[in-house]
C-alpha cells in the first residue's frame, strides 16, 4: 500500500453500520493493520444508564449481534439493557389475533434462545464508535465535501482538509452525499406512507413478544423493551400519520389500543412522537473506483419486518470478509476485484429482500376481497407448514 495515502480505508458515515463497519476491520486479524478513518459531524454519544431509552430503535438479528460481539462492542450495550425477543405473532385486520389465522413465530421451535434483540440506534452506534477507535480507527468530526476517484488513489475532502485514501467507504445514509458525488445513481421509490414512531406503556406485560398487525394502511408494530414498555412503528397514510402526531395523549392512546386490537390492553404514550416518509431503493452500483456503499447509502426497504440495518451489517460483514481476503493475497482494499465480488453479491440480495418486502406490503394492503382472503388464510397456512415457517425463522434470525 502506498506511503503517500494519509488512510487506507475511510468510512463516511457513524452511524450503525458505518461504525460497525470500522469496527469490524479494525479488530479481525486480517484487516486490523489497515489505517482507518471514520467520518461524521456528530457522532452518536453513549446514552447515560438515567435516560430513558431512545424513540428510535431496531430489531437486530444474529448478524448484527455477531458484528458487536466479535468487535467487543456488545458488553458496552448491556449498560442499556437490549431487550431480547423470543416470540412474534402476526395477524391481519380481517382476523382475530389468536386464532386459525395468525403466524407465530418461537424460537424455542427452532432451538434458539432468541429471534433477536431491540436496541437503541443511538446506543449501537456509540458502542460501536468507542470500540472502533479502542481499535486505532481515527475519528474525524467533520463532513465529505469532495471526492476525486482514480485508479491510484481516492482524494476526500473532509472540511478543508483532502485526505488520500485507498478507498472510501459510503456509509452516509439514504441521501447519501458520497454517493451523489461519485455518480452512483438509482432513483428511489417513495411509499405513500409515513410512519410514526413513539414509546408507549402497555397495560399487559408484553413477555418478549413483538406484535404485528397488517392494518388497511399498513402494518402497526408494537416492539418488547427492556423497560417493560413497547416501542410503536405504524406505517400509514402522510395525513393519517400527521393526524396520529397531532393528537393529544389521551386520543393518541385510544387510536394506537384501538388498532393493535388491544393485545396488550391499553396503551398509554410515554414520550415523543416521530414521522419519517417510507421509500424503497437500490442503487444502480454499490461500488466504483475505489469505493463501495454500504447500509442506506446503498439500500432503504419497508420497515414491515426491520430488516433494513440487519441488510446493512451483512453489507459490512460482505465488504470486510473481502477485504481481508484481498490482502491475504497481497492486495490492496480498493482494488476492484474485491469492490466488484461485494457489489455484485449484496446488490443482487438486497434487491431480493427489497422485492420481498414490497409485495408483501403490497398484499397486505390491497382491498381486493380475494386477495384479503387469501393473505389471511396465508398466514394461517404459513404458520402450520413446519418446513416453510423453519425457514422463515432462520431467514428472521440472519
Amino acid at each position: 500500500m502506498s506511503a503517500r495515502r494519509d488512510f487506507d480505508v475511510l468510512i463516511a458515515g457513524a452511524g450503525m453500520v458505518g461504525a460497525g463497519l470500522a469496527a469490524l476491520l479494525s479488530s479481525a486479524e486480517a484487516t486490523r493493520g489497515l489505517r482507518i478513518a471514520l467520518v461524521d459531524p456528530s457522532p452518536a454519544l453513549a446514552p447515560l444508564p438515567t435516560e430513558p431509552l431512545d424513540v428510535r430503535v431496531s430489531a437486530l438479528s444474529r448478524t448484527g449481534e455477531r458484528v458487536l460481539r466479535q468487535s467487543g462492542a456488545w458488553p458496552l450495550l448491556q449498560a442499556r439493557h437490549p431487550c431480547a425477543y423470543q416470540r412474534m405473532v402476526i395477524w391481519d385486520s380481517g382476523a382475530a389475533v389468536g386464532g386459525r389465522d395468525t403466524l407465530v413465530f418461537d424460537a424455542a421451535e427452532v432451538g434458539e434462545p432468541n429471534l433477536g434483540h431491540i436496541v437503541e440506534n443511538r446506543a449501537v452506534a456509540a458502542a460501536l464508535v468507542e470500540r472502533a477507535i479502542v481499535a486505532g480507527v481515527t475519528l474525524l468530526r467533520g463532513s465529505v465535501s469532495a471526492l476525486a476517484l482514480t485508479a491510484d488513489v481516492a482524494t476526500v475532502t473532509v472540511g478543508e482538509r483532502a485526505l488520500a485514501v485507498g478507498l472510501v467507504v459510503a456509509a452516509d445514509g439514504a441521501d447519501s452525499p458520497l454517493r451523489h458525488l461519485a455518480g452512483l445513481g438509482g432513483e428511489p421509490t417513495a411509499y405513500p406512507q409515513e410512519a410514526v414512531v413513539a414509546p408507549l406503556s402497555p397495560e399487559q406485560p408484553h413477555r418478549g413478544t413483538a406484535h404485528q398487525r397488517f392494518l388497511p394502511q399498513g402494518p402497526l408494530a408494537l416492539l418488547p423493551l427492556s423497560d417493560g414498555g413497547v416501542s410503536l412503528v405504524w406505517s400509514t397514510t402522510p395525513a393519517d400519520a400527521a393526524r396520529l402526531a397531532a393528537l393529544d395523549d389521551s386520543a393518541f392512546a385510544a387510536e394506537v389500543t384501538r388498532a393493535s386490537d388491544g393485545v396488550l390492553g391499553a396503551l398509554t404514550p410515554v414520550g415523543r412522537r416521530v414521522r419519517f416518509p417510507l421509500r424503497r431503493f437500490n442503487a444502480a452500483g454499490y461500488a466504483a473506483t475505489r469505493l463501495a456503499l454500504v447500509g442506506d447509502a446503498a439500500h432503504t426497504v419497508h420497515p414491515l419486518a426491520g430488516q433494513g440495518v440487519n441488510q446493512g451489517f451483512l453489507d459490512a460483514v460482505a465488504l470486510a470478509t473481502e477485504l481481508g481476503a484481498a490482502l491475504a493475497h497481497g492486495g490492496d482494499p480498493g482494488d476492484p476485484q474485491p469492490l466488484t465480488r461485494y457489489a455484485r453479491a449484496r446488490r443482487a440480495e438486497n434487491a431480493l429482500m427489497g422485492a420481498a418486502l414490497d409485495g408483501i406490503y403490497r398484499l397486505f394492503t390491497s382491498q381486493r376481497p380475494l386477495l384479503m382472503q387469501g393473505r389471511q388464510l396465508g398466514l394461517g397456512l404459513a404458520n402450520r407448514a413446519g418446513p416453510l415457517k423453519r425457514l422463515l425463522v432462520e431467514r428472521a434470525l440472519g
